[in-house]
């Protein structure tokens, strides 16, 4: 069953000279997630940050940490995101040969695991981790770079997983990434998403814009 419709702001969007008070502020404004973007130039074509930036605006706000490591090899990085604050650990379906070894360490930590699939990686390739993950990461933009178009073949994936998910029974949390927009959030939505994530389209307009920012993009009051 599809859940109320949240939204988790990447801060890859935010001002980096002032995160720490990003980061409140948008958890002020009605982010019910902060997503952490974790890039490191091999895995995509990008560099972000690592965990101690991670855990230096972990204070900011007490909304969960929704940590999205776009790193290869990953799990030696995942005890290190664990201690900086992360609440869900989400990692790439492509960035390893041992999919379930990698989410089994992350649940070792007590934490939530995510997987993430790539816009050409079918949703076909999580039916034997089903029972495992808590959160599925639907890449509607191919990752390394915010600020992207939304790439419209993903909407069937994200249907396809939608019912992978209520078949399942279990309560996993079904996100979408990439060129999510008030024109691109109600496609996924329709197609059974329940977790948005927003970069530009949150932090655009500076602080005293971000809780009308949220608004226009999950349709809530």
């Amino acid at each position: 069953m599809q859940k109320p419709v949240r939204i988790s702001p990447s801060i890859l969007a935010a001002d980096f000279a002032r995160l720490g008070e990003e980061v409140s502020a948008i958890a002020d404004a009605g982010a019910d997630f902060i997503h952490v973007d974790i890039m490191d130039g091999h895995f995509v074509p990008n560099i972000s940050f690592g965990p101690s930036v991670t855990k230096a605006v972990r204070g900011y706000t007490d909304k969960p940490f929704d940590c999205h490591l776009m790193i290869a090899p990953v799990d030696p990085y995942i005890g290190d995101f664990v201690d900086a604050g992360a609440d869900i650990i989400t990692l790439h379906q492509e960035a390893g040969a041992h999919l379930h070894r990698s989410i089994q360490l992350v649940k070792s930590h007590g934490i939530k695991v995510g997987v993430s699939l790539n816009p050409a990686t079918p949703a076909s390739t999580l039916e034997d981790v089903m029972d495992e993950v808590d959160l599925i990461l639907v890449m509607s933009v191919n990752p390394g770079f915010g600020g992207q178009k939304f790439i419209p073949s993903q909407l069937a994936k994200i249907k396809t997983l939608r019912g992978m998910i209520d078949a399942s029974g279990r309560d996993i949390d079904l996100e979408v990434d990439g060129g999510i927009t008030p024109e691109t959030a109600p496609l996924v939505i329709e197609a059974g998403a329940d977790l948005l994530v927003a970069g530009s389209a949150a932090f655009k307009g500076g602080p005293e814009h971000y809780a009308a920012n949220i608004k226009a993009l999950t349709g809530r009051a």
